[in-house]
């Protein structure tokens, strides 16, 4: 389906990621960008840093957060040569996008929209004003998201459940645009979900989310790892006890990492008996090291040398806004009859 086709993934950068972050989005979007390009398409990856300071205010905080996504990335196997990767605030274009498309934006689309009823929500559960604490960032998020749709003739839009309905939204704009001129100023996008992509559980059991605490670091030594893997919740049946594998969390965690025949191998091993609880987190353990080693050892050196990171973002900036541009220029020729 991606047969000569652009492909569009934008990343926020929200902190440093863990293993949920890695298997659940960043593995997967790596690899629907490398099936892109295999076969004839194009693939645009960007860091959404101007949707990041709708929360996030402090600069030191924010460029650390994007420092840390984009060296994630690269060490996860991107290819700056091949995708086209760049930094959402190196593209000036975007804001005059995001300026004509505020025009053709009905103001309900906003008012509905998943984040700002969300904060809504929470304001009202504590007893606040509704937009206590909402800012127009937040607010016009899904317009400005829709330019950075729209901006590069995007045709795929890989995102989470969640997110759909913002690519609708983009959709909804362009096509009010186009049918208000009676052209095809902006490319249509449509949405992807990836099925094969799971929810990671945390050592909880809950999603594994930094602001739950129950995240298995990323990037940290085999022993903070080591740490937080024997502290994922068991009971207290021994050993030799028959135990069905869909109700151990180590299982479940170790599903979205192993390979069929080690979960086979686990699966087994708990429903017969031969495996206790130290045995199978010692096999999450291996399994754990043995996926993050390389990307570990990749991660440190580009945070370490990020002048050469700035060089691959700045490329990559200089090659997407001729897309950019070119869809200003379609915009600016109706809007304003040149």
């Amino acid at each position: 389906m991606f047969e000569g086709k652009v492909v569009l993934t934008g990343v926020k950068p929200t902190g440093t990621p863990h293993l949920g972050n890695y298997l659940g989005a960043i593995k997967p979007a790596i690899a629907l960008g490398r099936e892109a390009l295999k076969t004839g398409g194009k693939h645009y990856m960007f860091i959404a840093d101007y949707h990041a300071i709708n929360a996030e205010k402090n600069p030191e905080v924010l460029n650390q957060k994007l420092r840390e996504i984009a060296c994630v990335y690269l060490a996860g196997g991107l290819d700056p040569a091949q995708s086209v990767f760049f930094r959402q605030s190196d593209i000036p274009e975007v804001h005059e996008i995001t300026t004509i498309l505020y025009a053709y934006t009905p103001k309900g689309f906003m008012n509905k929209a998943h984040a700002y009823k969300a904060a809504v929500d929470k304001n009202r559960e504590a007893g606040k004003p509704d937009d206590d604490g909402i800012n127009m960032g937040l607010y016009t998020y899904p317009t400005l998201m829709a330019t950075d749709i729209v901006a590069y003739d995007s045709d795929i839009v890989p995102v989470g459940k969640d997110q759909v309905q913002h690519v609708e939204i983009a959709r909804d704009i362009a096509g009010a645009i186009n049918a208000h001129y009676n052209k095809e100023l902006l490319h249509l996008p449509t949405y992807y979900i990836d099925e094969r992509v799971a929810v990671v559980p945390g050592i909880d059991g809950r999603k594994m989310s930094k602001s739950y605490g129950n995240v298995i670091p990323l990037f940290e030594d085999d022993k903070s790892i080591k740490k937080a893997i024997f502290s994922i919740k068991t009971d207290s049946r021994p050993m030799e006890e028959p135990k069905n594998p869909d109700e151990i969390l180590v299982y479940e965690i170790y599903k979205s990492i192993a390979t069929p025949e080690q979960i086979q191998e686990m699966g087994d091993g708990l429903r017969q008996g031969k495996l206790g609880y130290g045995h199978i987190k010692n096999m999450l353990l291996d399994a754990v090291i043995k996926e993050i080693g390389g990307i570990r050892e990749k991660y440190n050196y580009y945070m370490a040398h990020f002048d050469e990171v700035e060089e691959m973002l700045a490329d990559g900036a200089r090659r997407a806004r001729p897309a950019a541009q070119a869809t200003l220029k379609r915009l600016k020729d109706a809007v304003f009859a040149r």
